[in-house]
């Protein structure tokens, strides 16, 4: 049988303002500058400058969603639109005292692309036609840490197929050979093993301990990336100050050769602060960058038109359509504008609260200072949801007289200490980071006994903790931290 039933559900949608609110939450401030101007473009209606003239008010999203299913057998209202409003144009408080004129582009060095380097080597070889192909083929292959990680086999079927170039891995592996002694040294190596290798048979002297590397790379390479450095000195019969040497030979070499253009041909990227946050004698004063209070209004020429409109003949339906239009363009000008708005409260908001939580830190810049905090903290503070606060933590940052930090910086968990109190996980990892620098590298210190030293210390903290954070910090198991 068939049953007819009705159920009532409650959920929650994001209304289109609610949307872009958000987006434009979470992008930086050197972000913002584009996303205005990708909305000045696609919206006639918004503009940049003041205007003290009176404007148009922000309609609701019920006059919106009305003005789209419009009916033309009725009267379009105009009034709302032709009253005062403080839309017109706008400088918001907080604007800091950034400077346009820091953010200027750099001059950038100009610098010889890799593949140019090597192809102008090349060149000196003299090859013919053919095989200048193919060499040109295996630089094109190289990538750009300078390794040659494609099979030669396949290179021989792109020769093939692109170029109609028969040839096999024989004759690919015979001019690869005169590349790889090209600068910089260890270019178009297979491997690191290869890279390594490469580089220590063209130093120009072959002394003992050169010797001795080289016969760790080509013949002991697994060992060696193990550090069973006693096994290295049995199998080649060296004492343990000739194998200190031979790996300080090794240790100086580059693993990626082709990195040195890669650094000259980026582009360096500049961090532009959200916050500066100042010291005036004791007394933290926060701002926004300027570059978070852009000037809009709303174009006096589109309110214009609804006052024609108003004096004209509202039966027309094509005049109608256009009207409509209009009021579509002035809604989303100021939803766009009262986003912007929004925005900048909350992220003055969120900011305040993190100084007023961290208020030691920033005055004296010691990192032993920052207190435990979370993002339900500020969230509970500043009366907004978690994920407010993170969107806000994750894409800004604040300079301060100490450095730049992003926001993210200053949220860390609790550690419970002997006496009681709760210190910053951060505390942790830099005492954990100070026990690693200043251990004896002959035997570096196990998770195990770095726990207790921990807990000598005062923390309260597990060895699986300790692995944790260690691994955070990038520092390798006591085994890879053994040097000789």
């Amino acid at each position: 049988m068939q049953k007819l039933g009705l159920n009532q559900t409650l959920s929650q949608r994001l209304s289109p303002q609610q949307i872009q609110f958000i987006k434009l939450l979470q992008i930086p401030t050197a972000e913002l500058e584009a996303r205005i101007e990708q909305e000045l473009e696609v919206n006639p209606a918004l503009e940049e400058g003041r205007d003290n003239e009176e404007e148009v008010p922000v309609t609701t999203e019920d006059d919106f969603a009305d003005s789209e299913q419009e009916d033309y057998s009725e009267e379009i209202s105009v009034e709302d639109y032709l009253a005062e409003d403080e839309f017109s144009g706008y400088k918001m408080q907080g604007d800091g005292s950034y400077n346009d004129e820091d953010d200027k582009d750099l001059p950038m060095p100009t610098a010889v692309s890799l593949v140019e380097q090597l192809t102008t080597q090349l060149n000196f070889l003299r090859l013919d036609e053919r095989r200048q192909q193919i060499g040109l083929q295996l630089i094109g292959s190289i990538e750009s840490d300078g390794y040659i990680r494609r099979d030669l086999e396949a290179i021989v079927n792109d020769l093939a197929f692109s170029l109609n170039i028969d040839t096999d891995a024989e004759e690919l592996e015979e001019i690869l050979s005169k590349i790889q002694q090209f600068d910089p040294s260890g270019i178009g190596a297979r491997d690191l093993q290869e890279c390594l290798l490469l580089q220590l048979e063209r130093k120009p002297e072959h002394d003992r301990y050169t010797r001795v590397a080289i016969d760790i790379i080509e013949n002991n390479f697994k060992e060696f990336t193990k550090k069973h450095f006693d096994k290295i000195c049995r199998k080649l019969g060296v004492d343990e100050n000739t194998l200190r040497e031979a790996i300080n030979i090794i240790t100086k070499l580059n693993p990626k050769p082709g990195g040195v253009d890669t650094g000259l041909a980026s582009r360096t990227q500049y961090i532009v602060p959200d916050y500066i946050l100042t010291n005036d004698n004791g007394k933290l004063e926060l701002t926004l960058n300027s570059k978070n209070a852009p000037e809009l209004k709303v174009s006096r020429s589109y309110s214009n038109m609804l006052q024609a409109y108003d004096k004209s003949n509202k039966k027309d339906k094509k005049l109608k359509e256009e009207v409509s239009f209009v009021k579509q363009k002035l809604d989303s000008a100021k939803w766009f504008i009262d986003a912007i708005k929004q925005r900048q409260n909350t992220l003055l908001n969120t900011m305040e609260t993190i100084v007023k939580y961290q208020y030691d830190f920033f005055l004296t810049g010691d990192e032993s200072n920052l207190r435990p905090m979370i993002l339900k903290d500020i969230a509970n503070e500043i009366g907004m949801d978690i994920s407010t606060v993170s969107r806000v933590a994750n894409s800004k940052s604040v300079q301060t007289e100490y450095g730049t930090y992003l926001l993210k910086y200053f949220f860390s968990e609790g550690i419970a200490t002997d006496s009681g109190e709760d210190v910053s996980s951060r505390e942790v990892k830099n005492y954990l980071k100070e026990l690693v620098d200043n251990e004896d590298k002959r035997k570096p210190l196990s998770d195990d006994k770095l726990e207790k030293l921990l807990k000598d210390k005062g923390y309260n903290i597990a060895r699986r903790t300790v692995a944790k954070y260690r691994e955070q910090l990038q520092i390798p198991v006591a085994r890879l931290r053994k040097e000789l």
